[in-house]
């Protein structure tokens, strides 16, 4: 009798054991369920996120590119203007026309030592949102030289650097040389050489974020021209640009004999003006 009893309490308390493993197995599998769904949900916010990252850096180099198309649609066209507007793509946008100093001088290696220019010529950068992913070093337009000739297809230098705290779009103008050369009447020969600079330093000083509507105006166009009579031949004449203090040089062919040569160094400035636009 006391075995019988043994056996049924015994019996009872495997069928207690059992009951209580199904809810903790169903806890444990609810637990596990839970983990699964919170990784799922983290990994999908954060490939989102990136998505969303990319689109805004992709929607800030097209509205800096449009910037730079629209800006030298004006160019050399005193009076003409365009308006556009920089979309909300989470960054900052900074018109600064105190920034990015321009030094430029010409040389033949002998008589001739000039500085032709010297002073800021304003720059606009856009400082992108954090991303975990760099294209520093990368150019939208132009390239690393602070000065071209006329084979260069554009004066523009748009690129993407390494700004304070995120990476930074930069657009600024770089000088461009040009010559030319002809007989005058007397049949002296005359060499042309053309200095063309994009100037923004009366561009109004611009910190914004957000949505913001811009007008670019071409004001003014200012054309200096120094002449220099040399009484020797002169096989080319260097011109050297400090862009932001990056150094830049190009040399130009100079056409003439012995007994000398005329040089025309034109100097040719376009005022364009940056503000914000009310409409």
């Amino acid at each position: 009798m006391t075995i019988n009893v043994f056996r049924r309490k015994l019996g009872r308390l495997r069928h207690s054991d059992s009951a209580l493993t199904i809810p903790v197995t169903f806890l444990m599998l609810f637990v596990s369920m839970l983990g699964i769904i919170a990784t799922t949900y983290y990994y999908s916010v954060e490939r989102i996120e990136a998505r969303s990252q990319i689109l805004k850096n992709s929607m800030a180099k097209h509205d800096m590119t449009s910037l730079d198309e629209n800006l030298q649609a004006i160019l050399w066209q005193t009076g003409s203007s365009r308006t556009l507007e920089i979309s909300d793509s989470g960054g900052e946008l900074r018109v600064q026309p105190s920034k990015n100093l321009l030094l430029v001088s010409i040389t033949d290696n002998n008589s001739i030592s000039d500085t032709v220019f010297n002073a800021t010529i304003g720059q606009v950068a856009y400082d992108l949102p954090y991303s975990e992913t760099s294209d520093a070093g990368l150019y939208l337009k132009g390239d690393y030289r602070s000065i071209v000739d006329q084979s260069a297809s554009t004066m523009a230098q748009l690129y993407i650097r390494k700004g304070a705290e995120h990476d930074e779009i930069l657009l600024r103008a770089r000088p461009l040389a040009s010559s030319t050369t002809y007989l005058a009447e007397d049949n002296e020969t005359i060499n042309n050489l053309r200095i063309y600079i994009v100037n923004l330093n009366s561009s109004q000083d611009i910190d914004l974020m957000g949505k913001i509507p811009l007008r670019i105006s071409c004001t003014n166009i200012e054309d200096t021209t120094r002449t220099y009579n040399v009484p020797y031949q002169v096989d080319a004449l260097n011109v050297t640009a400090s862009l932001d203090g990056i150094p830049g040089q190009i040399s130009i062919p100079i056409s003439g004999n012995a007994s000398g040569t005329m040089i025309n160094v034109e100097l040719v400035v376009c005022e364009i003006k940056i503000e914000t636009w009310i409409r």
